[in-house]
């Protein structure tokens, strides 16, 4: 029973961050139609709509980064980027099996959605500003480690969200960290491939308790 409330009372609380902000979006997109202009959403729409090209995806340059509501609508998709990573951040708490979290990897994983949106609304499908990116990225020449290879999981759904976020998809942004979560918290309760003894793993992988103990 400990365990089963130890699972609940997190996804539940979880459940409420996510229902209350999808709330929120759908209370000024209905309540105020106008800012659905500043707003990050449609973004895989426009993409859609551009088709097979190494043209720039925007008709014009003063239609994304110059427009006037551009600095707004930045500014609301990194909101959103934050927002979606902080339940990222809660499950890595959960779930780790370490006694002492890394901060500087809490820390990471929540400031880079945000980076990666404004990159991404920067270089928009602009494959000059793409390259420049990457010969910048590659003149700086950072290196990392990671402890454990979850952690790896963590970088790409936090480099997802902000994707997401910065081509003005901020809804496929919130699946992708709904999924990440979720999933996470169901394997974390399960237990998912901690023993080979179960009945199940046995008749799968034609192992019984005696080979494991050898």
């Amino acid at each position: 029973m400990r365990k089963a409330a130890n699972f609940l009372i997190p996804v539940t609380l979880i459940t409420m961050y996510y229902a209350f902000w999808a709330g929120l979006m759908a209370f000024l997109l209905m309540r105020f139609p106008g800012v659905v202009d500043f707003f990050p959403i449609g973004g895989i729409g426009q993409l859609a709509e551009v088709g097979e090209s190494f043209e720039p995806v925007y008709s014009s340059l003063e239609e994304s980064v110059l427009a006037p509501e551009a600095a707004i609508k930045l500014a609301f998709a990194m909101l959103g980027a934050g927002i979606l990573i902080i339940p990222v951040s809660w499950v890595y708490f959960i779930t780790s099996r370490d006694k002492s979290i890394d901060q500087s990897f809490v820390q990471t994983i929540i400031i880079m959605p945000i980076v990666v949106t404004g990159i991404s609304m920067i270089v928009m499908n602009s494959i000059a500003l793409a390259f420049s990116l990457a010969g910048i990225v590659a003149a700086v020449r950072f290196r990392f480690t990671l402890d454990q290879p979850s952690h790896a999981m963590y970088i790409f759904c936090a480099i997802s969200i902000g994707l997401g976020s910065g081509v003005g998809a901020l809804a496929v942004a919130m699946v992708i960290s709904m999924a990440f979560v979720y999933a996470n918290m169901i394997i974390w309760k399960l237990e998912y491939g901690k023993v080979l003894s179960g009945a199940f793993f046995s008749m799968l992988t034609r192992r019984n308790r005696a080979e494991d103990d050898y």
